[in-house]
């Protein structure tokens, strides 16, 4: 008897041991989502996904690192970096033209926010009113990509103007200063940040006739079958959390960002403002009774024609190579 007992705890222990080495404990996946810049308000459903373990509940380990604009952050996904890129999907849109192999597989601020900004007291209009005047442009970003072709749809040039090329992090300051008479920027990050320095109006580039769309979740077109099921679960949680905010969650989302990023000090009224800013750009008239996420093929016929107008996109490409609705469901 004394030695069956010994042999039955034996095994008891053993089974206590085996689901922390064995099968039974799933690891938790690591996934790496790289952001376009610094943390603005786009950004609050993954910081808020973050703060409320919402990525952890799927199984996934998911760090979320700050970028250097949307063109350097596709260059980073592209050759293997990183697992996603949260960025600019023109910006995308003219990285697959050049021959990178990524894809979107979610849009969010699907309208679109780009353009140029500049001091709400001045009589200017039109970007040929801004003719002759000096004008940051910030480097690596989509509003970069797209200037040229933002210009020409204006009826102006480069050459009308004074160019004055800046890190995407020192153009608040540029701007602000005075040191310029105007800036390209993304909107919805860019006007809540400025306005009680340099109170502004701006010209989108929709204004022109360039429709771009706005921020979208990136992945390589590589990973969309060996990595299926965590693009699905990365996908559903950001929709959760995107669902979450729009119930009237804005403030905690907001106060998400900072805790995410404590070390920054951020001002968490122009962390709302950016967010409340972008909200309304989330919907465009196709998308808007649909899932947050999801993408509309007329939506992206009209994108690629404007920039297949100003060289942006070369006429081969279809909808199609440059978005994928598969991992959102419509209900």
């Amino acid at each position: 008897m004394p030695m069956i007992r010994a042999v039955l705890a034996g095994l008891a222990a053993l089974a206590l041991v085996l689901p922390a080495s064995g099968a039974g404990a799933a690891e938790k996946q690591k996934v790496s989502i790289l952001l376009d810049w610094v943390p603005h308000g786009a950004h609050a459903g993954l910081h808020l996904a973050k703060q409320k373990g919402w990525f952890d509940e799927e199984g996934l380990d998911v760090e979320v690192l700050d970028g250097k604009g949307s063109t350097t952050t596709i260059q980073q996904l592209a050759t293997g970096q990183v697992d996603f890129a949260f960025a600019q999907l023109g910006a995308m849109a003219a990285a697959v033209s050049n021959g990178l192999p990524v894809i979107s597989v979610m849009g969010f601020v699907r309208g679109g926010d780009n353009g140029i900004v500049f001091p709400a007291d001045t009589s200017w209009k039109t970007l040929k009113d801004l003719t002759g005047k000096k004008v940051a442009v910030p480097s690596g970003s989509a509003t970069a990509t797209f200037f040229d072709a933002f210009l020409k749809a204006g009826g102006v040039s480069r050459d009308d103007y004074v160019i004055v090329n800046v890190d995407s992090s020192a153009e608040f300051t540029t701007y602000t200063s005075g040191f310029v008479d105007a800036a390209v920027a993304s909107l919805g990050v860019f006007m809540p940040l400025v306005d009680e320095v340099r109170p502004s109006r701006a010209i989108f580039f929709s204004d022109v006739g360039l429709v771009i769309p706005g921020y979208g979740l990136i992945i390589r077109k590589s990973d969309l079958e060996p990595k299926a099921d965590i693009i699905r679960k990365v996908v559903a949680v950001n929709k959760r959390s995107w669902d979450y905010i729009f119930a009237g969650h804005e403030e905690e989302a907001a106060d998400a960002i900072l805790a995410q990023r404590d070390g920054l000090r951020l001002d968490r009224k122009v962390m709302l403002g950016q967010l409340k800013a972008y909200m309304p750009f989330f919907f465009t008239a196709a998308t808007k009774d649909k899932p947050i996420g999801w993408q509309a093929e007329s939506d992206w016929v009209a994108a690629l024609k404007a920039m297949q107008q100003v060289g942006m996109v070369k006429p081969e490409f279809q909808p199609a190579d440059f978005y994928t609705n598969r991992f959102i469901a419509e209900k």
